[in-house]
């Protein structure tokens, strides 16, 4: 694989119970602020801002999409001039629901893509919150056609697949994985990169949160299911290039989504 190509940021943030969510907020940004000027995208881990196992502060801290973090988040992008996956944050929609929700900003800070969490997390209560969302999505961005996903969705190889039938050579996925199950992380991130012959960038979190450990390990894997990066199990910066052409190359060599058999 080329080492030329998009240099992505992953933040592999600390969430942990003694540190107010506002309090949170601003130091991650801040950090945020200062890593996103030497990458071309950065990524953020799921609801990073209440904390992946803190339901009820999930709800607490609930906002529209048009709310005070989105909107934050779009100047760093703006000010920067670099793409942005904000990771996810509980979304109050509307008509009262709530929904996990990752957004994805462009270098002029607009948001060019919205993903509500599909596979809500029943083991774990999360479905007791939030609603699934409607539809897959895929937007074009410097890693190619990319597949936005979150978290549990990584166990669903059906989403990944269809992603793929859309046309995505790349996924993103934000997540808040436990150190209990980080086994399974690490062979899944893989997995998906293997059977889709694309690439996967999957920002994790750690910390303790309502006596959960989170995993970290946060990584890059290539088309070819090679780990490029991936991150220990502590707050850290995972730095990468991603060479999106890769996928087209690979894809040629090796043509076996060309014999996939339908059911």
């Amino acid at each position: 694989m080329s080492d030329a190509g998009v240099r992505v940021a992953l933040i592999q943030v600390e969430c942990n119970d003694t540190e107010s969510v506002d309090d949170r907020i601003d130091r991650v940004l801040s950090e945020t602020d200062r890593v996103i000027g030497e990458a071309d995208f950065v990524v953020l881990p799921e609801l990073w801002n209440s904390g992946a196992f803190d339901l009820a502060s999930a709800r607490h801290h609930a906002q529209p999409l048009d709310g005070d973090l989105v909107s934050r988040m779009a100047g760093i992008a703006r000010r920067h001039s670099t793409w942005l996956h904000g990771g996810s944050f509980t979304e109050r929609a509307d008509d009262g629901r709530f929904f996990n929700t990752s957004v994805l900003f462009g270098p002029d800070g607009s948001l060019e893509a919205v993903y509500r969490k599909i596979h809500v997390f029943g083991y774990g209560g999360e479905a007791d919150l939030m609603s699934a969302g409607p539809e897959l999505v895929v937007v074009n961005t410097p890693l190619g056609a990319t597949g936005l996903a979150t978290c549990y969705d990584l166990r669903f190889p059906e989403q990944f697949r269809e992603l793929t039938r859309q046309g995505a050579s790349a996924f993103l996925i934000t997540s808040g994985w436990p150190s209990a199950r980080i086994h399974a992380w690490d062979v899944l991130v893989r997995a998906r990169a293997i059977e889709d012959q694309a690439w996967v960038i999957a920002c994790n979190q750690v910390g303790l949160q309502r006596g959960v450990h989170l995993g970290g390990h946060s990584a890059v894997i290539d088309p070819t299911g090679d780990v490029v990066s991936r991150a220990s199990t502590e707050e850290t910066i995972l730095l990468a290039s991603v060479a999106p052409d890769a996928v087209e190359q690979w894809r040629s060599e090796f043509p076996a989504l060309g014999d996939i058999v339908p059911f």
